[in-house]
């Protein structure tokens, strides 16, 4: 499949693998699409119906504590599309009442056991990335299938759900529902004879992240962990994420709700996973993760993990192809046999300065007009509030 008939069909490769991440949630997007309260409102409306209750302590990051068990999914739909790498099975999972989700099993063509790299994307992303043909193609490359859902109380898993109810008024429940979510999709794919389990990469992007950091503390299955803006430090991101409406603030920013979800706190799980490879990519003037947020986060990370710090959104896609997105991951899952190593912080922490607006529209992503390229990294500033920064947020 050409490129360019990719770029056609209105959104261009860069938005689909990058903006599922909600980088710049609030204000307008890098592709020049409004974001405006709407997406929102759609994630959070739904029937007016409350699922029925099921024995499951949200708390704890292990499902082998609750009543749940893993369900064989049932195929609901199988595309096999002529010149294209993949085959793409849609499954309908339920291992909770009312809470049926898709999950998808995109596999390479012509690989008997292909490795597994699971995808979440960050509420309130639907499942839109893993019917893009486009993405798929790009996502198998190489020989690895992907395995792509979302998370609990998001998309169409808020169908069943009251109007009011969303991923913030749910959070206990959306994250710890969802890291129960991994092991399960796990355990079945296990089941399944043309995947290599030995092999499991997890990427995960804002919310997305927090679950997989989460995840991979609690499953040793996931052995490559790749995150773009994980969200996490609860406390200051309730009190200044855009992901929830200044009307709606007050209700959140009490310690009530915040002490439902400390145990869900990515800040403190990040050093006990058990993933033997870790990248951090994380976009400063993120209005979806406050800046101070993703600096406490960073520095709870191993001593192994790759930290990519960008100084606004352009400096992230401008930093590599965005077809290149999963390939470090890909990298890491042929050699995961290799024992983690220490790194010095020279060595793992990487900043890019900030990449002023282009000359011409996205996603031509050349460097800005009069000024020089600055795709490549530079040392990183012995504090974030001495990095450079030529764009105003939004």
């Amino acid at each position: 499949m050409k490129r360019t008939t990719v770029e056609k069909n209105g959104l261009s490769l860069a938005c689909i693998l990058y903006l599922g991440a909600l980088l710049l949630a609030g204000g307008p997007g890098i592709c020049g699409q409004e974001n405006s309260g709407a997406a929102k409102k759609a994630a959070r409306s739904g029937a007016a119906a409350k699922p029925r209750s099921t024995q499951e302590d949200w708390t704890k990051l292990s499902v082998q504590g609750t009543s749940l068990r893993m369900k064989q999914p049932e195929l609901a739909q199988k595309d096999d599309i002529p010149n294209t790498r993949f085959i793409r099975e849609r499954y309908q999972a339920q291992w909770r009442s009312k809470d049926p989700f898709d999950l998808y099993v995109i596999r390479p063509r012509g690989v008997e056991r292909a490795p597994v790299i699971l995808y979440l994307y960050s509420f309130p992303e639907d499942t839109e990335q893993f019917k893009n043909d486009f993405w798929c193609d790009t996502a198998v490359s190489g020989g690895y299938a992907a395995v792509g859902f979302v998370g609990a109380v998001t998309g169409h898993r808020a169908r069943y759900r009251l109007g009011k109810e969303w991923f913030v008024s749910e959070m206990q429940e959306a994250l710890g529902s969802t890291v129960h979510d991994v092991q399960l999709i796990l355990d079945y794919l296990g089941t399944r004879n043309d995947l290599d389990m030995n092999h499991v990469g997890m990427f995960g992007s804002g919310s997305g992240g927090a679950i997989a950091i989460m995840a991979s503390a609690a499953d040793p299955r996931i052995r490559v962990l790749d995150l773009l803006g994980p969200w996490g430090d609860w406390p200051k991101w309730v009190a200044e994420t855009t992901i929830i409406p200044a009307e709606e603030r007050a209700k959140f920013d009490k310690p009530e709700f915040l002490a439902k979800v400390a145990p869900l706190e990515p800040v403190e799980w990040l050093p006990k996973i058990k993933a033997k490879a870790l990248r951090i990519q994380d976009v400063r003037i993120n209005k979806s993760m406050p800046d101070d947020a993703q600096e406490k986060l960073e520095a709870s990370a191993p001593d192994f993990a790759i930290i990519n710090q960008y100084g606004n959104g352009r400096a992230l896609m401008a930093s590599q192809p965005g077809y290149a997105l999963f390939e470090w991951m890909k990298s890491q899952l042929k050699n995961d046999r290799a024992p983690k190593v220490a790194l010095k912080e020279s060595d793992r922490i990487r900043f890019f300065p900030a990449v002023g607006a282009p000359a011409s529209q996205w996603p031509n992503l050349g460097p800005a007009a009069g000024g020089k390229e600055t795709s490549g990294a530079e040392p990183r500033p012995t504090s974030d509030k001495e990095k450079p920064n030529s764009e105003t947020p939004h």
